[in-house]
């Protein structure tokens, strides 16, 4: 239970470590992953010498040689619960959107 094998077509299996596979602790990475799933990963890095590729699900981690992102300051209540959705940037658009506009107005 140390990770996942990602065939990335390069006739070399990639592995997803598990700790680079949630943001959030897990204890099997059957928990976030399943064989036959797709999945978006990120290269860290590649060894052609051992034949192996190094590989992370969290797309805000930095690439070796890299500065780091700034990480979001950690939320109160120790972060559990549902995660909110973010509010848009800019005003949704089209008929529906007009007559939430409509309805909250009133």
């Amino acid at each position: 239970n140390f990770g996942a094998f990602v065939d990335l077509g390069v006739h070399q299996d990639g592995l997803v470590h598990i700790s680079a596979m949630s943001t959030q602790f897990i204890r099997d990475p059957r928990e976030v992953v399943k064989p036959g799933d797709v999945v978006k990963i990120k290269v860290l890095s590649v060894d052609e010498r051992r034949k192996r590729i190094a590989l992370t699900m969290r797309m805000d981690d930095p690439l070796p040689g890299e500065e780091p992102a700034e990480k979001p300051a950690p939320k109160k209540g120790g972060g559990k619960g549902k995660p909110q959705p973010k509010a848009p940037d800019k005003p949704a658009e089209g008929s529906l959107a007009d007559a939430f506009r409509a309805a909250k107005k009133k």
